[in-house]
């Protein structure tokens, strides 16, 4: 299985994650994808709000944002898959690691998660939707022994 992933680091983290890759192939077996493509970006709080504010309309922090380039109707059969960007803000993550009182490892875990199941279709837009992202979040993080 070759998958490609590209950290773009604009906030000069000063901490290890390698156990992404971990975390990133369970995502992509979960979801049968062979061979893909997409970044991870990590950026500041000020980098994030505008983000936000030009692509969503929304003038605040979030913690992660993801741009899809495939969309459901596309032909999801070809033999490398691009898909997309995933956006993280790395202050907003400690500080939400903090507030949960969860390690690093596992709050960016989750955001990583989280960005590139949206990637890969998935939305917590209404209520069933969002009980089934979140517990195939919660299940790839536990395989991953990435706990809270």
């Amino acid at each position: 299985m070759k998958n490609t992933y590209e950290i773009t680091d604009l906030v000069n983290v000063d901490f290890h994650y390698e156990y992404l890759d971990d975390v990133i192939k369970r995502v992509l077996k979960h979801e049968h994808v062979k061979k893909a493509y997409f970044g991870i970006i990590f950026v500041d709080l000020k980098e994030i709000q505008r983000i936000n504010k030009e692509y969503r309309g929304i003038d605040k922090v979030t913690d992660v944002i993801s741009f899809a380039l495939e969309d459901v109707s596309d032909n999801i059969h070809m033999d490398m898959r691009i898909l997309g960007d995933i956006y993280v803000c790395i202050p907003k993550m400690i500080e939400q690691a903090n507030t949960y009182g969860h390690s690093i490892k596992r709050e960016l875990s989750f955001l990583v998660v989280h960005g590139l199941l949206h990637l890969l279709g998935y939305d917590h837009m209404d209520v069933q939707d969002e009980k089934v992202m979140f517990g195939l979040q919660e299940l790839i993080l536990n395989e991953a022994g990435i706990t809270r």
